[in-house]
Formats: structure tokens, sequence, C-alpha cells
């Protein structure tokens, strides 16, 4: 049975070179797994007062999390952390499904996740590092396995990512221990 990735780009511009990274990682993917990409930008701000019942956007975000076998993250790093609606995405994904019922797996327990990021000078480290701070306390399975791009400089004046031949071995090594992973 063919596997199910689920990309998430921690960035919402269409453009963005976090996109561009998925999108090279899911042709090295090629036909072994079937992926997708996660559109959340409807996710509403957590908020305990509409937490109960869920927002018709998080059971759909609920939903695919939970028929996807692995996630993968790809993310921009902001501030040396990740962004802001990166983190009310995992929040929703960690809450309980049903008020008080801190007992039921949530839809992110044990999933198996890599983190990837395309960025400045630091290669996304600081983000990937609290990441998977994050995403360990919410007991997803994040892979040890991780790439960090620092971009080209026609990325941030023309608005073209450049990978490397070592740039693209780096994540083509990550697809390659990811695919295992799962």
């Amino acid at each position: 049975m063919m596997k199910k990735i689920l990309f998430i780009v921690g960035s919402l511009r269409e453009g963005s070179f976090n996109r561009q990274l998925a999108r090279e990682a899911e042709q090295m993917i090629g036909a072994r797994a079937e992926v997708t990409y996660l559109n959340y930008k409807d996710v509403p701000l957590i908020n305990q007062d509409i937490e109960f019942p869920e927002p018709e956007a998080v059971g759909r975000l609920r939903a695919v999390v939970k028929e996807a076998d692995a996630l993968w993250v790809f993310s921009p790093e902001y501030n040396f952390s990740y962004p802001g609606h990166v983190k009310n995405l995992f929040d929703w994904l960690s809450r309980p499904l049903v008020a008080g019922d801190y007992e039921t797996p949530t839809v992110i327990n044990g999933k198996k996740v890599a983190l990837s990021g395309a960025g400045g000078k630091m290669a996304t480290a600081k983000c990937r590092e609290k990441l998977t701070e994050l995403l360990t306390f919410i007991k997803a399975d994040v892979m040890e396995q991780q790439t960090g791009i620092v971009l080209n400089m026609e990325a941030w004046t023309e608005g073209r990512m450049i990978l490397s031949d070592e740039k693209k071995t780096a994540l083509k090594d990550q697809v390659e221990a990811f695919l295992k992973f799962v």
C-alpha cells in the first residue's frame, strides 16, 4: 500500500522558498508515495471559546492529518523560531478531540514527522530545533535527520531558489531516510 505523506509548508506565500523546497522533495519522492499539501489558511487562531464544537476548518485539518501516514514540514525561520501560524496549526492538532478528555490520543500523537527549511545563513536551524521540541512535546515522532538550506543570493534578489548539487544531495538523502522512517 502506498504511503500518504502530507506536506506542511510553513510559509503562506504561494511562491515561497519553502514551497519550492517542498516541490523539489516531492519530485524526488516521485511515485513511491502519495504526496499532498495541507491548506490551512482558513484555520482560526486557537481560542477556548471556539474549541468545542470544533470549527469546521479545524475538523478538516484533523481529518487530513489523521489520514496521512506521515507529515513533512518545510518552514522558514521567523525571529529564531517558526511562524506563528505554524504554532497555531500544531496547537489545534495537540488539543483533545472531546472536551476534558486528555487521555485519548490526538491526531498528531505518534505521527511520523520530517523537518526541512530554506532560509538565511542559519539554514533555519533555530526553527527546526524549536519545532523538534514542540513536536516531541505533543508526542509526534520526529525524524532525527533534517535538511537546512542556506538560500542563494538570487533567491533574495530575484525570487529564484537555486539548489547546489550538495544541497540536492542532502535533500535526496533525507527523502530516502524519510521513506524508510515512514
